[in-house]
């Protein structure tokens, strides 16, 4: 644990960090009705921060919460752990429901090694898994998204595939120091110093910093290294994330998106968009406000393509950062280019 975490002051913490502190110090009991309001990500993302939280000096409580000073000032040290999360959970939600939190808690402290693992390509996870054992591939496949775990299982040698389908089938609660040697692993030979990159890793990383470029700019250095390496052009757009990916978004993760993101945003992306872009986001929205956008979007003037661009962007922006989070998934797989409206 950092001392930035142990010893800190009221204006350091993160939103999920205050929330965390608070529950912590009311408890179950008064405490339940609040939990029992947040959705699932918002219970993962509040476990999160107080996994992580570590020991709150009394006086940094009491300027985090001036409207209990009083009772607050009394408790001196706060600290927050995975376990008291844990305790807390148990008091209110089913037993299923608070290992499964927990699971994702304690998976994601620290190194985050499954979110970040989001953003592996199934060939380099494949490459990697390849030699492993069948119950730690099923492991690793259980931990990651549908989409990408099908494409690393499909890439995996056929003798070895047929041998994890059934571990994953089969699969109960993995102990916790096994699950650590998995991650740590993982750590090591994706994330873990700049020599160990794979090649994937290149390409991944620079398709992120094409996605940052507005368009024509994207356009021309696209244009240009396609000139002198088209291999290398093409899988940078094959790993790039656009705005036509964000069609390929669950209902859920769409109606997210569309929470976080101001509905002139919205509007100003959608009047340069696609008939199928469109009717995805009028489809994900509710009868009255898809008819209150459709009327802001046949009143609106003539709008500038780099204004579509930039609040384009501005959409993908917010997917991201909500992907970071684990609020949404988000595939930049260009495998199947067919969108179910």
């Amino acid at each position: 644990m950092s001392a930035a975490l142990q010893r800190q002051d009221a204006p350091a913490l993160t939103g999920p960090q205050r929330a965390a502190a608070l529950l912590i110090l009311l408890g179950d009991e008064h405490g339940a009705g609040i939990w029992s309001q947040f959705s699932e990500a918002e219970i993962r993302k509040v476990c999160m921060a107080m996994a992580e939280l570590g020991a709150i000096p009394g006086e940094t409580v009491h300027r985090l919460m001036q409207d209990f000073a009083a009772e607050i000032g009394a408790t001196g040290t706060l600290t927050g752990s995975a376990e008291r999360a844990e305790e807390l959970l148990a008091k209110i939600f089913p037993p299923e429901r608070v290992a499964a939190v927990m699971a994702d808690v304690r998976g994601s402290s620290g190194r985050q090694v499954w979110r970040r693992l989001a953003h592996v390509g199934p060939d380099a996870l494949a490459a990697f898994l390849k030699d492993e054992y069948a119950q730690t591939v099923a492991v690793v496949l259980s931990r990651i998204g549908p989409d990408q775990g099908g494409r690393v299982l499909a890439l995996l040698p056929d003798r070895l595939a047929a041998e994890v389908v059934p571990r994953m089938l089969g699969l109960g609660e993995v102990r916790a120091d096994a699950l650590e040697r998995i991650e740590d692993a993982l750590d090591r030979h994706f994330f873990s110093g700049g020599s160990r990159k794979s090649e994937h890793d290149r390409y991944e990383l620079m398709a992120d910093r094409f996605n940052a470029f507005d368009r024509p700019t994207e356009a021309r250095f696209l244009a240009a290294l396609e000139h002198s390496d088209r291999d290398a052009a093409q899988r940078i757009r094959e790993k790039m994330f656009t705005f036509e990916d964000l069609l390929k978004l669950d209902p859920a993760g769409c109606q997210t998106l569309l929470r976080s993101v101001d509905k002139d945003v919205l509007a100003r992306a959608l009047k340069g968009a696609s008939e199928a872009a469109r009717a995805f986001f009028f489809a994900n929205m509710s009868t009255r406000a898809a008819k209150n956008l459709q009327d802001d979007l046949e009143a609106m003037g003539p709008v500038r393509m780099r204004e579509v661009d930039e609040a384009q962007s501005r959409l993908v922006s917010a997917a991201k950062a909500l992907a970071e989070t684990g609020e949404i998934r988000i595939s930049k797989s260009r495998a199947d280019d067919e969108v179910v409206l």
